[in-house]
């Protein structure tokens, strides 16, 4: 069975262009793969400067993302720093890549200029090598990424082609693969852009555990147009187009199908909000659950971890050994 492995940081709360573009597909997929999924806290320290900070973001991603519908007997669901040898293994992916390769990555210079005047982690440098050391512990096939990842698999596998030259076959190469099309979710507010945490204002933005009336205030004040035809045209008209998108999302069917229902925009912003609400009561019921049990959620993330370090642990020593490290 192929095995997938995607990852996400405890950064942020998760949305509904979170939840309908990537963590539904993750809820699907876990049946037809062998699926691992990272919440990769390690890597928030790149941008951490408080405590306790990452440990509470790491909590409430996990309750999401098993509120969602990932499931621990099917699915590998794991906090990475619970896992040791991503670490350790990181150093060794640090020692395999040169100054001239982690310079060029492109999300490097791109995050170091915009913080210019800000302290720049230096493993916001080093990043790559330890997302490198995050996809070859598990023997990974294939890695769904988007556009602006794809570079990051691509000096993984120039790091793992060069570690086996080196020391011999030692790593599975991994594959970029684009992920199975969930839906464009954009901004409310601003519908020629999708819907993200970056965003200036949340006024825009649906999040998985908002209560009932802040969603539907949200899609009634979702930006339009003003002819009051609906139909579903992207260029032309974003805003209509986005609820429809949203509302086929949500209740299934096609946007241009749906578009034919509604003449007035009031009919289908209620129709889109009321859809959302519906969704995400039994995601919110099942949240709220998990967090106020903090040893059921221990538990799961213990059974994922269990999983991932033996996998991992494998898959370290046989490194280590390809080296000629000293063995206990």
């Amino acid at each position: 069975m192929t095995r997938v492995l995607s990852c996400i940081q405890p950064t942020g709360d998760v949305h509904l262009g979170n939840y309908l573009g990537a963590l539904r597909n993750w809820v699907i997929g876990q049946h037809e793969c062998d699926a691992f999924h990272g919440i990769v806290d390690l890597h928030s320290l790149t941008i951490t400067t408080e405590p306790k900070v990452v440990g509470d973001n790491t909590l409430r991603l996990a309750a999401m993302l098993f509120a969602v519908g990932l499931d621990p007997d099917a699915a590998t669901v794991f906090v990475q720093s619970q896992v040791p040898q991503h670490a350790q293994l990181g150093w060794i992916m640090e020692c395999t890549v040169s100054f001239g390769e982690l310079s060029r990555m492109t999300q490097f210079k791109d995050k170091s200029a915009r913080r210019e005047a800000e302290f720049i982690s230096a493993g916001l440098f080093t990043y790559p090598a330890l997302q490198a050391a995050d996809i070859l512990l598990y023997d990974t096939d294939e890695v769904p990424v988007g556009e602006d990842q794809r570079q990051h698999i691509e000096i993984t596998r120039d790091i793992a082609e060069r570690f086996n030259f080196r020391f011999g076959d030692t790593f599975v190469m991994p594959k970029a693969v684009i992920p199975r099309a969930g839906a464009r979710v954009m901004d409310l507010q601003d519908p020629t852009s999708k819907m993200s945490k970056s965003a200036t204002a949340d006024s825009g933005l649906v999040y998985l555990l908002d209560d009932p009336a802040a969603v539907l205030k949200k899609f009634k004040r979702a930006v339009t147009d003003s002819d009051n035809e609906v139909r579903f045209d992207r260029a032309e008209k974003p805003g209509i187009s986005n609820l429809l998108e949203i509302l086929a999302a949500v209740t299934g069917g096609t946007p241009e199908t749906l578009a034919t229902q509604y003449t007035q925009y009031g009919p289908l912003k209620n129709d889109a909000g009321e859809a959302v609400v519906e969704m995400l009561t039994p995601i919110q019921h099942r949240y709220h659950e998990l967090i106020a049990d903090r040893a059921e959620l221990a538990r799961l993330l213990g059974k994922g971890a269990e999983k991932a370090r033996a996998v991992a642990e494998a898959t370290y020593r046989r490194a280590t050994e390809a080296i000629g490290l000293i063995q206990i």
